[in-house]
């Protein structure tokens, strides 16, 4: 179930907690604010259909590349049980969908990744569909916008995930040689081999505020630098602050701020 789905099915005057700072806020207030705690600024997590929803033009989103599905095919233990659970929690064939749509009236194709689905780690179907959304770009001379939001490789899949890396870079690299426009945005969390490829492969790199982004988790880079790390380590705006990303956009400003960078790279419209 969606997060748009879960305050729709509750009353307007339904109070919800916020995880960080225990403010109850009701689903009504909440929604209009687009999902954000007005009172601590906590960005909820947004499920797949849910950011298409907020970001593309209304009903110009066709999924593309449906129905592939992730296998258990080194029997790891329980995950096989863990790919049912989350296909019926999320009512998703795996963590990411990918399609075409409109933003602001550019043509578009676009990925996003779905946290709900095991922390939308990077499994052979994730990086197979990327992969093809590129290929489908690339072919239709289209840019490709990016929502990332992930807990790394999918380590039930082994060597087979982090082969995902070189597979999705490959298709950028591509698409990036035929002159085309790759925008990513980063979400709460965006991590491991996900940041270590295609989330931070393109042209221009944005970022929701206070989002997590990193690689290797701070207790593993502080004994391995032997060296204290600062507290916003690893937020959206330590990485801006060092210049790895372009800039943080809050969520409210996003939609416009992607339709100005598809008019200012010269997008075609949507016909």
């Amino acid at each position: 179930m969606g997060l748009m789905d879960m305050f729709q099915k509750a009353t307007n005057s339904t109070k919800i907690k916020c995880k960080k700072c225990g403010n109850e806020e009701t689903a009504y207030n909440l929604t209009q604010n687009l999902y954000i705690c007005p009172n601590c600024g906590y960005y909820y997590r947004l499920g797949a259909r849910d950011r298409i929803e907020l970001t593309a033009d209304k009903k110009s989103f066709t999924e593309i590349d449906t129905g592939l599905v992730s296998k258990d095919f080194l029997e790891f233990p329980n995950y096989a049980d863990k790919l049912e659970k989350a296909k019926a929690s999320t009512k998703e064939d795996d963590a990411v969908v990918c399609g075409k749509a409109a933003i602001g009236g550019k043509e578009v194709a676009l990925f996003v990744m779905d946290s709900k689905f095991i922390m939308a780690s990077m499994g052979s179907v994730v990086g197979e569909k990327i992969t093809r959304l590129f290929e489908y770009a690339t072919a239709n001379q289209l840019p490709v916008i990016g929502f990332t939001a992930s807990g790394g490789a999918r380590m039930q899949e082994g060597i087979v995930s982090l082969m995902q890396m070189a597979k999705v870079s490959g298709a950028v690299k591509q698409h990036s040689n035929a002159g085309l426009l790759y925008i990513t945005v980063l979400t709460d969390p965006t991590t491991g081999g996900v940041t270590a490829s295609f989330a931070m492969q393109g042209d221009i790199i944005l970022a929701e505020p206070k989002a997590l982004v990193g690689f290797a988790g701070r207790r593993v880079v502080e004994q391995t630098t032997k060296s204290q790390l600062p507290d916003n380590f690893q937020s959206a705006e330590f990485l801006l602050h060092h210049g790895f990303i372009d800039a943080i956009i809050p969520r409210n400003e996003l939609r416009g701020t992607l339709t100005q960078l598809l008019t200012m790279h010269g997008r075609r419209d949507v016909s």
